[in-house]
Parts: structure tokens; C-alpha cells; sequence
């Protein structure tokens, strides 16, 4: 099976030919316009910047990659990992940039809520959800990759979910690339006032072995009283480059947990922001991360709180094996309306080899005189003597480092609610670990 994908380049040839072939509202293809013009004035970030000193990009070509443009033919798609045994309302498939399948159950499309693809629903809907897609909680400015997306995005999802309604059911999305094929994928999901939900998306390669590019957006607009779980299961083939804008906002009386499992990819870029907007707002940030081979993963942390008695909690593990490389910046920003914050961020790392590399840079900016911030960080190699005693109760070296790290995972496994996800997230990286 061929695939058919229009090797055009990011040019602005293209660009204009993507976009008068989506035929959106006046509105939406303003805003494309926009980006597309900071996208080329933008230059590629570089190691001098405070931010990608740590990652190494020269060896990335953008301009080895394209617009997506029409498929043709079924592909083979990957087994969804968190979907596994779960009664869902609703799922999505997209395939390079493009959705494939979409499906929401009468009883929720009933109630007013709105899931699939984004670029049909923003044509279906657009008056709706103009004013969200205005908020813009991703600066297309923020760098080149958040500018591409912001001006090239195709075949996202959207989660809306109106005034009061519950959501018991999780809605599911799978965001698949080809060898050598690009997604540029934004998520938008929509959580009305008092509304609640549980989303879980997952990306994946066909094959393991797999390249190609991801420059993806993720939003979540949490209304007030609403309540949001969000799991992001990322699982690329070893060879894709993965850059990523994900940024949350939650109102006032509103919570949101966030968690986030990081697996594949060569390299992966990823800025996650979560702003605290309304009083009493509370966040939950998950974080799992397993490394082998020469993978590098990076990411920047960001909990901003912007208004008084919020909470926000961040926990975020990395395993790391072979010649592998974490990255994790942190950030806790308190501005000075956002009296009595309680605020508390931490990431810890165990190291499978010595070969292995984790670095660990968190950060506190305040300027409110009545809080509480607190943050941490440790890093370490496997306890010998541990796997040593479990050698002695039968079983093999391999067992008993998986047993050590499914261990040294588990504080973030119990804080995810979602059995399937734990499964999930366990076997993955138990299927990983190799004889150290």
C-alpha cells in the first residue's frame, strides 16, 4: 500500500495552496495568514537560546518535510494503547495530519457536545468557537515550531463539551505517521462552566523504526467549577522529531490533571504550560518518562499562577537506559495577585546506565509575599543490592530492574485514577527495560 502525500515543502506556494484548498472561514484563514507571516520571519532556534542549549537541533532539515496533503488509500494504523478495554463515548483516527475516522455516540451528541475532527467542526461551528480559537493560549510567536503550527494545522481535534453536562464516558483520539510523514495536529478541547471530562489521546508510528516530524498544539480551556483529566500518551517511532506547544487554563473553582507519558521519539521538544486564572483553581501534572538508545527529551514545565488560593502539583519521572538524554526545566511563576498559593513542583530521575544523562533545572519566580513554593529533584542509578535480593528470591536480572522501575514509577501511577492508563503506561516501559 502506497502512500500519496504532496512533497510541496513549506513554502509559500504551498502554503497558499493548503489553504485555498481548505476553504475555511474568512476568519480562521486570517489568523493562518498571520502565523504563516512569523513563521517566516522567525528564525530556527539555536543553542545560544537560554531555552535549546541543552538540544541539539543541527541535525534536523525542516526542509526535508511538507505540508500534508490528500491520502488516498487506507493505511495500517498501530494498536491504541489506552483504549484497551475502555467503554468509550467517542474516538478519532488521523493519519499524517489528516482525520481518518471520527465517531461520537448519539447520547452525548444529544447533549450539545462536540468531538472530531477540528477543521470540520471550526467550519461547522465557527461562531462558536471563534472566541476560543482567539484566546490563542499558544503564542504563535513563541518560537518557529509554535508559528508553523499555528499557520499549518491540520487534522486536529476538538473536545466541546457545554454548560453543566458530564461527560462519564472518555472520548479517545490516535494520531498516527508514516514512515517519513509529518503531523501537524493541534487539540482543542472546550470544557463549558461546570462541565466535566476525560480525554486520552495518544500519538504513534506505524513501526518502531519509523521517522518523520511532529508540530503539534495542544489546548485546554477549563471553564469555571469545570473539571478536565487529560492523559497524552506519546509513543513516536524512534527516528521522529517531535515539537510540541501544550498550554492549559483553568478558571476559578476549576481543576484540571494533566498526565502526560513520554516514550518515543529521537528528539522531543515540548513546552507545557498550565495558568492558574481564576481563584481557587487547582492543577495536577503528571509526568512519566522512559529513555533508551540515543534518545533526547526535553521538556519545559511552566506552572503560572495568576490569582489567589490556587494549588497546582507537579510530578514528573524519568527512567533512562543505554546512551539516552532528560532534559526537564521547571518553572513555578506566582504573580503578585496570587496571594496564598500552594505550589509545588518535583522530578526525579533514575539512571539504567552509566552511560545515561538526566538534567534537572527547576525554578521558582514570585512576587506575592504569602505563598508556599516548594521544589525538588533527585537523580540516581538502580539499588544493586535491591536487585540482588530479588535474584535471590528467583527471579532473572531483568525481572528485578523491571521491578525496581515499575517501583520507582508507582508514585505517579497511583495519582492516575484511570486503570486503563496505569495499564497501559506500565506495560509499555515494562516492555523496554533490557539487561543492565
Amino acid at each position: 500500500m502506497t502512500a500519496t502525500l504532496e512533497q510541496t515543502g513549506f513554502t509559500q506556494e504551498a502554503f497558499d495552496d493548503f489553504l485555498t484548498a481548505r476553504n475555511e472561514p474568512g476568519w480562521l484563514a486570517d489568523m493562518r495568514r498571520a502565523a504563516w507571516q512569523q513563521f517566516s520571519e522567525l528564525p530556527m532556534p539555536s543553542g545560544k537560546d537560554e531555552e535549546w542549549m541543552r538540544t541539539d537541533i543541527r541535525l534536523f532539515k525542516l526542509d526535508r518535510y511538507s505540508l500534508p496533503g490528500e491520502r488516498n488509500e487506507q493505511t495500517s494504523r498501530p494498536t491504541a494503547l489506552l483504549s484497551q478495554g475502555v467503554d468509550l463515548g467517542g474516538q478519532t483516527q488521523a493519519v499524517d495530519s489528516r482525520t481518518v475516522e471520527s465517531a461520537l455516540s448519539n447520547e452525548l451528541a444529544s447533549k450539545g457536545i462536540l468531538y472530531g475532527s477540528l477543521g470540520q467542526l471550526a467550519n461547522e461551528h465557527g461562531d462558536l468557537l471563534k472566541p476560543f480559537f482567539e484566546r490563542r493560549l499558544v503564542n504563535p510567536g513563541y518560537d518557529k515550531f509554535a508559528a508553523l503550527n499555528a499557520a499549518c494545522w491540520s487534522g486536529g481535534t476538538l473536545l466541546y463539551v457545554p454548560k453543566g453536562v458530564r461527560v462519564e464516558q472518555p472520548l479517545h483520539s490516535l494520531a498516527t505517521i508514516t514512515d517519513g510523514g509529518v503531523d501537524l495536529s493541534r487539540t482543542l478541547v472546550i470544557l463549558e462552566e461546570g462541565a466535566e471530562a476525560t480525554m486520552l489521546a495518544e500519538t504513534s508510528s506505524i513501526e518502531q523504526s519509523d521517522g518523520g516530524m511532529h508540530c503539534g498544539t495542544i489546548e485546554l480551556i477549563v471553564g469555571e467549577r469545570a473539571h478536565l483529566r487529560y492523559v497524552n500518551l506519546q509513543n513516536w517511532g524512534d527516528k521522529v522529531w517531535h515539537f510540541a506547544h501544550q498550554m492549559g487554563e483553568v478558571a476559578a473553582n476549576a481543576s484540571l490533571q494533566w498526565t502526560i507519558g513520554a516514550l518515543g521519539s529521537r528528539l522531543a521538544k515540548v513546552n507545557q504550560h498550565v495558568a492558574l486564572a481564576g481563584q481557587d483553581a487547582q492543577a495536577q501534572v503528571n509526568g512519566v518518562m522512559f529513555t533508551q538508545g540515543k534518545q533526547h527529551l526535553s521538556y519545559n514545565t511552566h506552572q503560572h499562577h495568576k490569582a489567589p488560593y490556587c494549588h497546582s502539583d507537579l510530578l514528573y519521572k524519568a527512567a533512562l537506559q543505554d546512551h539516552s538524554r532528560t532534559v526537564w526545566r521547571g518553572m513555578i511563576k506566582v504573580d503578585e495577585p496570587a496571594q496564598r498559593t500552594d505550589a509545588y513542583q518535583r522530578n526525579d530521575n533514575l539512571m539504567l546506565a552509566t552511560t545515561s544523562r538526566a538534567d534537572s533545572i527547576p525554578g521558582l519566580e514570585i512576587e506575592a509575599d504569602d505563598v508556599r513554593c516548594t521544589h525538588g529533584s533527585t537523580s540516581g542509578r538502580v539499588d544493586e543490592t535491591q536487585v540482588f535480593y530479588a535474584m535471590t528470591r528467583g527471579y532473572t536480572r531483568t525481572e528485578a530492574v523491571r521491578m525496581i522501575v515499575e517501583g520507582f514509577f508507582q508514585q505517579v501511577f497511583d495519582r492516575i485514577t484511570i486503570e486503563s492508563v496505569r495499564e497501559a503506561l506500565g506495560e509499555a516501559i515494562g516492555q523496554r527495560v533490557r539487561d543492565i
